[in-house]
């Protein structure tokens, strides 16, 4: 018999998140998780699910790669043409969400998203495998194909056309996400789970808990 997934249960016993063993500031906060998450060696710590709103005000979410963070924000790339694209264009406001499951934690970050500029997204771009960057021309992103020979096709096509030099797509680059507010959630036992939330007041970080 398969088990109900309403009695699926955890006890989060692994770490604490307190006011005096926390950061004042988000961004150190965060640098110490995503560091540890990286030597626990957990699957793909630089996966993030990003949030964004469409024009017809439903959300959608799909999961990305951190490339860069510092005090300007945080960093991904993609396909400018893409869903997500689209709906930035139309309205700059985005969530970030981080979650390592084995570590019981999870941060949020909400704030508003610009392009960044045409010298990060080269520099990025001529980072990237060659058959990375042959694929940001071969796919049109979130749009309808006949099927995958449609990308192999295009694959050979910019392959043969760029050799080893593919110039980065005009419709692909980076995205910077400005935070304007952070969550910190650490699993605790009996569902008393610590929260701490950043959130910017006047232009300084302000730190308070959040009930669970």
């Amino acid at each position: 018999m398969n088990t109900s997934i309403a009695d699926l249960r955890k006890s989060y016993e692994r770490a604490e998140l307190n006011e005096d063993a926390s950061h004042p500031a988000p961004l150190q906060q965060f640098d110490q998780w995503l560091q540890e998450a990286i030597k626990a060696q957990i699957p793909e710590p630089n996966a993030m699910t990003l949030a964004t709103v469409g024009s017809d005000l439903r959300p959608s979410t799909r999961i990305v790669l951190i490339k860069g963070y510092d005090e300007r924000g945080i960093v991904w790339f993609t396909n400018y043409d893409s869903r997500k694209g689209r709906q930035i264009a139309g309205n700059p406001f985005a969530a970030l969400q981080f979650h390592w499951v084995e570590l019981e934690r999870v941060v949020r970050i909400e704030g508003t998203v610009e392009k960044v500029s045409d010298e990060e997204s080269d520099a990025y771009f001529a980072s990237r495998p060659l058959d990375s960057r042959i694929g940001a021309w071969a796919s049109p992103q979130s749009q309808v194909i006949a099927g995958r020979s449609v990308l192999v096709a295009n694959a050979a096509k910019y392959g043969a056309q760029f050799l080893l030099n593919p110039p980065r797509p005009p419709h692909w680059g980076g995205y910077r996400l400005k935070p304007e507010q952070w969550e910190f959630w650490q699993g605790r036992k009996s569902r008393l789970h610590d929260r701490l939330r950043y959130r910017l007041d006047g232009g300084e970080w302000v730190r308070e808990r959040l009930a669970p």
